[in-house]
């Protein structure tokens, strides 16, 4: 195997025999086999496309679905990757099959290679030579950038459509960026860079779409506070990101005196009004996706893995989680067609989660808050009394250096307010950092793809500050990214002219230098170094 698709990639350089993941290697190797098969639906699917032909949702929906589950941490089943591949060689074969013009054309070996056999065996052979080759070059540094943007772009828009929502643009950006992939003895760095580009405008795109979404089906989120810790009772905790999901188990749980917690990126769903109204709907319970393990271990109830951020159970709860969806570890029962029957079952039959209650956590501040509070925010930038802003957003790991997000927040001056989405929020959201005239200093939007609201407020704050360039803002950019979603989210905020990003806590080890070197010439780019620098910076550069 080789994969560096994540922060956490070993020794900085690539992970060859198992992923610090926890992922094998042979299903490390059977994603790369599905991503050359899903190029190869692309290669196909746009000759179709430029012929008049019609692409079905359910053939897009496909995409999507391929791409997310080789996220980070969701799928670590090899039977399940098998099944996908399956499908993969019947729909590339479908849209190779509806050509009908005669003109010969060059076609890339993803978009005609056929197995001995539709198994195991015949694919673990075939996957050897569809991975990663020269990582160090620089075009294949630029497709992985692409590739990994696509990644999370899937995973946003699966989201949206299990909620109805789907945007024909982003379909048609996919299957013209991985068919360009397909053909890599076309690929030129400047056609490259562009579809990079292409999709963090694209990537701004499907976070509002998810949005739409969201709110469209759950309502405007609002500020609220959250209980952090449990109540004695019967219990199920649910984590990853899958508001549906979410939904489902609630419905199911009416009557059966059974409490629902969240846990990781589930935390802002207790802002959506649509949620309120769920009496067993409880409050949050532990942190971020890395520390699960011990959380997992210490809870009492059945677990619910929804999205991407499943680690390998242990031994204590492995009988007591389940995994839905796009999520699949081998010996853990998987939940079809959001039946969670067995798993309420399971929470009547365990003990009871006792009370442990440590306080609250502020969450709800998303798109339609902040523009609401704009003038509230506006006005206490006028006095003096907020000097600047810090995006700390994006995910978390177990990397000890990952203090560093935490120690520059308890570090910031109290005249500053952290804006915050995504997992990486558990880093600093329990450090007590009070509020300035009742505005909390660390301000919560929501999930990994609710960094767009944060965006939309720092537009509203430059319009009324009377500002030419968003960059001029007081507000300086801490990213923290480990996986796909917050490579999506960077591309995003690229996109829209931001500059002056620090990326961290280590810089991918997907970017060669030259790369890197494009990004920080045309963005300013920065990697961590150290809290007393960063400050410094902060300090010499938040005067509006």
């Amino acid at each position: 195997m080789f994969c560096f698709q994540c922060e956490e990639t070993l020794d900085s350089t690539g992970c060859v025999k198992s992923g610090v993941c926890g992922k094998t290697g042979e299903v490390s190797n059977l994603q790369d086999l599905l991503i050359y098969d899903l190029k190869g639906i692309a290669f196909w699917m746009s000759k179709a496309k430029a012929a008049g032909k019609i692409i079905d949702n359910e053939d897009y929906l496909f995409l999507l679905q391929g791409l997310f589950t080789t996220v980070t941490n969701v799928n670590f089943d090899p039977e399940r990757m098998v099944l996908l591949i399956n499908k993969s060689l019947v729909l590339r074969d479908k849209y190779r099959g509806e050509r009908s013009d005669s003109v010969q054309i060059s076609v890339p070996d993803c978009a005609t290679w056929e197995p001995l056999s539709r198994t195991i065996e015949a694919y673990n052979s075939k996957a050897a030579s569809a991975g990663i080759k020269n990582p160090s070059d620089d075009l294949v540094s630029l497709s992985e950038l692409l590739m990994y943007g696509l990644k999370g772009m899937a995973a946003y828009a699966y989201h949206a459509y299990v909620l109805n929502y789907t945007d024909a643009s982003l379909n048609d950006f996919i299957v013209k960026a991985l068919s360009y992939l397909s053909e890599q003895q076309k690929w030129n760095a400047d056609e490259l860079l562009g579809l990079v580009f292409e999709c963090g405008e694209n990537g701004v795109k499907v976070m509002e779409l998810l949005d739409k979404a969201n709110t469209t089906h759950y309502g405007e989120p609002v500020p609220t506070k959250v209980l952090n810790g449990t109540k004695k009772g019967k219990s199920i905790l649910i984590s990853g990101h899958d508001l549906f999901e979410l939904e489902e188990l609630l419905k199911q749980t009416q009557g059966k005196n059974v409490n629902v917690y969240t846990h990781g990126e589930m935390l802002p769903s207790h802002a959506y009004p649509y949620f309120k109204q769920f009496s067993n709907f409880i409050g949050n319970y532990g942190g971020a996706w890395w520390e699960q393990q011990a959380e997992f271990s210490a809870f009492s109830g059945p677990i619910v893995m929804t999205t991407n951020c499943i680690q390998k159970p242990l031994d204590k709860y492995k009988n007591r989680i389940f995994t839905t969806d796009m999520v699949a570890m081998p010996g853990v029962r998987h939940i079809d067609n959001h039946d969670f029957s067995e798993v309420i079952k399971a929470a009547v039959g365990t003990e009871d989660t006792p009370e442990d209650i440590k306080g609250e956590i502020d969450t709800g501040f998303a798109r339609n808050t902040l523009v609401s509070s704009a003038e509230t925010i506006l006005n206490l930038v006028k006095a003096g009394k907020i000097k600047n802003f810090v995006v700390m957003a994006g995910c978390d790991s177990s990397d000890k250096e990952r203090s560093y997000y935490s120690d520059l927040a308890k570090g910031l001056p109290e005249d500053s307010v952290i804006l915050t989405a995504g997992c990486a929020k558990y880093r600093y959201n329990r450090l007590g950092l009070s509020d300035i005239e009742g505005l909390p200093r660390v301000i919560d939007a929501g999930q990994c793809n609710d960094s767009y609201s944060l965006v939309v407020a720092a537009l509203k704050l430059k319009e009324a500050l009377k500002l030419n360039d968003i960059n001029e803002l007081p507000i300086f950019y801490e990213i923290a990214w480990y996986e796909q979603k917050a490579v999506l989210v960077l591309l995003a905020l690229l996109y829209l002219g931001v500059k002056n990003i620090r990326l961290g806590y280590k810089l991918p080890a997907f970017l060669t230098p030259n790369v890197v070197n494009i990004l920080v010439e045309k963005f300013n780019i920065m990697g961590v170094s150290s809290v007393e620098e960063s400050l410094s910076y902060i300090g010499a550069n938040a005067a509006v």
